[in-house]
């Protein structure tokens, strides 16, 4: 019943937002075309079509919020005033009680409030769909914050995304567009999206990974997680300090040199894609800050590690190249890396490739680097590659939404910010460094241990594999055996069928024959289709 009432809320600002209109009628099938067709006689929506969608998703609550800004990252999925707009829905929410946030607390952690911390603020500092946080003092004086599940979130968010998939399946059914916007598939990575953000756990575990990656650097600082106070649904951390990213009127006040703060961004990013291959995937400005004591050079400040973007070695190699070749304008190449690595089909016609990449680069490479979105390049190479059937892995997904954060925020900062000089020289000393001797030395080194642990065990696996082929002849003489015993079977069926056919239809010509020789023009169609008929019986199979 809750779930009807909430499918009749959906259905009621859907309409009241003419989402409706969004779809041509003469492109759905009939029982939808005719389900919308009553509505089709109210007037035009003079919003715009992704202004009304925003608004509906914010009238639908939080779920439908975060899965609008998921969408805002998808710009390979939907058009791009669209991102844009989405881009725009904001994650506020009532807070709930303090009382609430206290007893879950002290549920959690199984001590009052009082004995946990030195001081508890009782009104929360933010309050969003999945949590709330509140300003805290631990007894040695370190001043955190405490980040609080909201009771019951995940009844409600297990209800609405089984209706959010539901509507997907609705959209790849009869949406004409529903099949390449592959909604099942996005609605599936955001229920492991939001499930991963209610384990505060998780998030714990990501920020203290991305800590100890940039403990030594003075570029990039994540505050510190205290695992005695947290739990699932309780987190503590540090609490920092910072002046918002976009608040570039405080950023200058405090003295800070906002082009080389832009760059640092881009290397900041490069650095966890290149050296660490592991990246926080949700950079977005309420997530960055500056430190304001830090002036030259200058430093970023990061929280919210919930989404985390990891990249194998083996996609972090040739997504390095690729970049390479795009800044070279080598499309050749960049074709070639993709059938290489399996990103597109073995039997993908490299020519035909290169040309599509360059049909939709040229004309991009023709303005002056400086005002070219490299993010966006990305994206439209992406959008090519598909059409030849490649499968964009979750892992570049990500990596390209977080490249399109750091590249706006750069250029919020330092709008004449050329992220392909800042970023070309790093790629180039990355491959150079990865592939040097002492480099390569260093790995070998690391694999050592394990080959020859596995020495010993060589001689055994060659005879294995030697021994292999003769193992398995026998089976295969044994099915090749069977597979001629069902042949010269089948072959005896048909030999039997053709001589009853031929029987049946002889007998149906000499049944026929008396009456054909007395009314032969009338006769003689009949007989010869049952004579047919007949013979054909027996072959039906």
């Amino acid at each position: 019943m809750k779930r009807l009432r909430r499918l009749t809320r959906i259905a009621v600002v859907v309409l009241r937002h003419r989402l409706d209109a969004l779809v041509e009628p003469a492109l759905l099938p009939p029982l939808p075309r005719l389900l919308l067709s009553p509505f089709r006689l109210l007037p035009r929506p003079r919003q715009p079509a992704a202004v009304r969608l925003r608004r509906a998703l914010e009238a639908l609550g939080p779920i439908f919020v975060k899965f609008g800004q998921l969408l805002s990252t998808r710009p390979d999925l939907i058009p791009p005033q669209v991102a844009r707009e989405l881009s725009r829905l904001q994650d506020q929410v009532a807070p709930f009680p303090p009382d609430q946030a206290r007893a879950l607390i002290e549920q959690a952690l199984g001590q009052p409030v009082a004995q946990l911390f030195a001081e508890f603020s009782h009104q929360p500092m933010a309050s969003a769909s999945i949590a709330q946080v509140h300003a805290a003092r631990l007894h040695s004086g370190q001043e955190v914050v405490v980040k609080v599940v909201r009771p019951g979130i995940e009844r409600i968010v297990d209800q609405d995304l089984a209706l959010l998939a539901t509507l997907a399946r609705w959209v790849e059914r009869y949406l004409p567009d529903g099949r390449r916007l592959r909604p099942v598939e996005v609605v599936a990575d955001y229920r492991q999206t939001v499930f991963d953000e209610l384990d505060l756990q998780h998030e714990g575990a990501n920020t203290s990974q991305l800590r100890r990656n940039f403990l030594h650097s003075d570029a990039l600082y994540i505050p510190e997680v205290f695992w005695d106070y947290s739990r699932r649904n309780v987190l503590v951390m540090e609490r920092i300090r910072g002046i918002p990213v976009t608040d570039v009127a405080a950023l200058r006040a405090a003295g800070i040199d906002l082009p080389t703060l832009a760059e640092l961004g881009v290397e900041i990013f490069f650095t966890q894609v290149f050296r660490d291959r592991y990246f926080h995937a949700d950079m977005h400005p309420g997530n960055i800050f500056v430190n304001p004591l830090r002036r030259n050079p200058p430093q970023y400040i990061g929280i919210d590690c919930a989404i985390i973007g990891t990249l194998s070695e083996f996609d972090q190699y040739y997504l390095a190249r690729n970049m390479l070749a795009m800044f070279r304008r080598n499309y050749r190449e960049v074709a070639e890396l993709h059938v290489e690595s399996g990103w597109v089909p073995a039997a993908t016609r490299v020519s035909d490739f290169e040309a599509a990449i360059r049909t939709v680069c040229e004309p991009i490479f023709e303005k002056p680097l400086g005002e070219i979105s490299f993010s966006h390049v990305l994206i439209q190479l992406f959008q090519t590659a598909r059409r030849f059937d490649m499968e964009i892995q979750p892992s570049l997904v990500l990596l390209q939404k977080t490249l399109l954060n750091v590249e706006g925020l750069g250029r919020e900062l330092y709008p004449q910010l050329d992220l392909w000089n800042t970023a070309k020289p790093f790629l180039e000393r990355w491959l150079w460094e990865r592939y040097s001797p002492a480099s390569l030395g260093k790995r070998l080194s690391r694999q050592l241990p394990g080959w020859l642990e596995q020495l010993p065990r060589v001689p055994d696996k060659m005879l294995a594999a030697l021994e292999a082929p003769a193992q398995q002849l026998p089976a295969i003489q044994a099915e090749l055996a069977a597979l001629q015993r069902q042949l010269a079977s089948d072959r005896q069926r048909i030999r039997r069928r053709q001589l009853l056919a031929a029987a049946l239809l002889f007998t149906a010509a000499v049944l026929a024959a008396p009456l054909w020789l007395e009314q032969p023009e009338q006769l003689w169609p009949a007989a010869a289709l049952a004579a047919g008929a007949l013979a054909l019986w027996p072959l039906r199979r």
